[in-house]
């Protein structure tokens, strides 16, 4: 298991950077071939959508065909393919083709490592496990900051995704050769149930609204909002923006490794889930409430967003609790398809938000709107989340 879970976290890394890498490219994309924040939103939104819409097929593939062939496959030619078409782009319609492909390729990874654990490892280890692999991944999110600038000025944007496309291939090849699928019962094929067996169960039905909306923010704010945002508040340029998204991808980092082990130290999911979205939303509201007040306080709050956003592998390791082990793949990804689809919706309407409240040509409305935009579903998932069950087993 451990050689498995270590290859498919470094393809995890290409995927956290992959949906973070957007913001500091945007100056460059501005100037040469007319990307706008608009256009780049429609991207970010479009890998998450595809992201999200490849779940479900890659649910049916990890219980029958194995997280090797899965994951390697789509990653070598989602992932491989998509940085290729991206270095080539000369319009902004290429950017959102590419970003397609590339929210194909990044598609299976997590959730091959989430299936793995899942299978071998201990029922009350799974949050500390994945959000363990969540934490290492996001190194992915941090190379998509500061470092992703310093490499666009120094080589140039499109010799950096060259090389990137070179990498993800080099990534699958990996996996393909290391990964090890789970062996797999010898009735598993007669098994009854699925993806509408899932469907029924009324205590995932609790979660789905905080798994759509929990992700949300963190990811919209650190790819994709934050570029804009801070150019346009604060006036500051690709390596300032670097420098802040790096703070909130640390933070996030942090969230992941933090709320792991929180459910066996404290004896509940449901309250550590519960009260860091809640402490989430606060953090969002107060971006709403006072956008323009300085740069140090915007990045407090938008480091809290993640830090405290960043309970995703708790809520799986909640859900995955009341999953068939027979339907283990589809359920993960089912959760999955639910937090990422979220992530694309919110991506494609905030730019709609954003555009609707600038066109009184304030930024400060513009932006305050957009937080609360955020803010709001956060609260009313947490919400509907306290009639969850509490589970640990």
């Amino acid at each position: 298991m451990r050689a498995s879970i270590f290859i498919l976290v470094i393809g995890y890394v290409l995927s956290q950077f992959y949906r973070a890498f957007l913001p500091v490219m945007t100056p460059v994309l501005s100037a040469e071939i007319g990307a706008t924040a608009e256009s780049l939103s429609r991207a970010s939104g479009l890998w998450f959508l595809t992201f999200a819409l490849f779940q479900l097929p890659v649910g049916w593939a990890l219980d029958h065909i194995g997280p090797r062939r899965t994951a390697a496959g789509l990653l070598a030619l989602g992932g491989g393919g998509g940085a290729a078409v991206f270095a080539l782009a000369s319009q902004p319609w290429h950017i959102q083709a590419a970003m397609v492909l590339l929210g194909a390729g990044c598609a299976p990874v997590l959730m091959a490592s989430y299936f793995t654990i899942a299978k071998l490892a201990s029922p009350r280890l799974f949050g500390t496990l994945a959000g363990a692999v969540i934490g290492v991944g996001s190194l992915g999110n941090l190379a998509g900051s500061l470092p992703m600038a310093w490499a666009v000025s120094s080589f140039g944007w499109r010799e950096t995704l060259w090389a990137l496309s070179a990498i993800t291939l080099a990534v699958a090849a990996l996996i393909f050769i290391f990964v090890r699928d789970p062996a797999r019962a010898p009735d598993h094929a007669s098994q009854p149930g699925s993806l509408l067996t899932l469907l029924k169960m009324p205590a995932l039905w609790v979660m789905f609204p905080l798994m759509f909306v929990n992700y949300a923010p963190s990811a919209g704010l650190r790819g994709l909002w934050a570029g804009p945002y801070l150019a346009d508040i604060f006036g500051m340029d690709a390596t300032g923006i670097g420098q802040v998204t790096l703070v909130m991808g640390i933070a996030m980092i942090v969230g992941n490794f933090a709320y792991g082990p929180l459910d066996r130290l404290l004896g509940t999911r449901k309250w550590v889930v519960f009260g860091g979205n809640l402490a989430s939303a606060t953090a969002l509201f107060g971006l709403w409430l006072a956008p323009a007040s300085s740069v140090w306080a915007s990045t407090a709050l938008m480091a809290a967003a993640g830090l405290f956003g960043s309970s995703f592998p708790m809520i799986m390791a909640h859900a995955r609790s009341f999953f068939p082990a027979n339907l283990t793949g589809r359920g993960v990804t089912l959760l999955n398809l639910f937090g990422i689809g979220g992530v694309g919706l919110f991506q494609f309407s905030s730019g709609w938000v954003f555009q609707a409240a600038q066109a009184g040509g304030d930024p400060v409305a513009a932006y305050r709107a957009l937080f609360a935009f955020f803010a709001l579903p956060v609260l009313a998932g947490t919400l509907i989340y306290l009639f969850s069950r509490d589970r640990l087993d």
